[in-house]
């Protein structure tokens, strides 16, 4: 994440879990070519549609948050793989011409 970016993400993700939230949380692990966040960017995701953070400035994390959404429901962290040879890519709107892997899993 940016050093500039003030957004606690795990700090947002802890409060929703301590109020009762299911949390999956997506973390960049790695990045290839022109990619919009660099790795170790993190996006936490509730059941009840509430997101913090961001692992692609806006292009993937549609995808990532539905992701999150069946981690969550079946307890299995997922790495997911977004570029330009990969169909969901262009299906997503990943067209910067990078590639990103993000891992999800549920906070517990």
């Amino acid at each position: 994440m940016n050093p500039l970016e003030t957004e606690d993400v795990l700090g947002q993700a802890a409060r929703w879990r301590s109020a009762g939230e299911s949390v999956a949380i997506a973390t960049v692990t790695e990045t290839w070519g022109s990619s919009p966040r660099p790795a170790g960017s993190q996006m936490a995701v509730t059941t009840s549609g509430k997101m913090a953070g961001s692992v692609s400035g806006g292009c993937i994390e549609g995808a990532v948050a539905e992701a999150a959404m069946k981690t969550i429901e079946t307890g299995t962290p997922q790495l997911l793989d977004f570029g330009v040879t990969h169909e969901r890519a262009w299906e997503v709107g990943l067209a910067c011409g990078g590639k990103v892997k993000v891992f999800v899993e549920k906070l517990t």
